[in-house]
């Protein structure tokens, strides 16, 4: 199982993840403040040819203190050392959580997340310890892993670099032109070409020597 969020580090790591895997891909339509990505996530799932994509619908509205959710706050596009306001507190924990039900079901020996430590905005549920301490639960929490079948929490991506990433990708075939990753993209998809995602995917596409084909405003 591959979280699909639709942006350039879960299609990567959803093709890292068919190098060895018949997989099914999760999203989530949230409450963000665009559903470009979910579409994205669709496009990329169908040309993928997952086994099944399945958007989950969650309300995190009252998570009102984080950009994403709160439509009346604004993205900001300068770069901070806190962490930043498009922080959506315990994200990854409750999709993950939702994932590891999922994969109960389905029998999935793995679930695949696009976390990275080095280039990213500094969210504290896309650190190793993070990751580690979820797969902990994942012995304790499912009827699977007390049976000794724990899903395996894979996050191939948390030590690479942005353009390290787009360079794995471009070996498998990724197209990033199929992805958005903006935090306030237009329906349409098109980038905004100035918020923190922006701007990382940006200079990812410059360190390593590759054309950017994101599509901006």
């Amino acid at each position: 199982m591959v979280l699909l969020s639709g942006g350039l580090d879960s299609v990567t790591a959803l093709a890292i993840a068919q190098q060895q895997y018949e997989c099914y891909a999760l999203s989530f339509r949230y409450g963000q403040r665009h559903t470009a990505e979910l579409v994205a996530s669709e496009r990329i799932a169908q040309s993928a040819q997952v086994k099944k994509h399945h958007i989950v619908d969650l309300n995190l509205s009252l998570f009102e203190n984080s950009a994403l959710t709160n439509h009346q706050l604004n993205i900001p596009t300068d770069s901070s050392s806190e962490i930043p306001i498009t922080y959506v507190p315990a994200r990854n924990t409750i999709f993950l959580s939702i994932a590891m039900g999922w994969a109960e079901v389905l029998e999935a020996s793995s679930i695949f997340i696009g976390v990275n430590a080095l280039d990213y905005s500094g969210y504290p549920d896309c650190r190793p310890e993070f990751v580690e301490t979820f797969q902990s639960m994942c012995h304790l929490a499912t009827k699977a892993g007390i049976e000794g079948n724990a899903v395996r929490i894979q996050a191939p991506l948390i030590h690479m670099t942005k353009a390290q990433i787009i360079k794995q990708g471009m070996r498998l075939g990724v197209n990033y032109a199929d992805t958005v990753s903006c935090y306030q993209a237009t329906q349409q998809g098109l980038a905004c070409g100035q918020c923190d995602s922006c701007k990382l995917r940006a200079q990812g596409f410059v360190d390593a020597g590759l054309k950017d084909p994101t599509h901006y405003q």
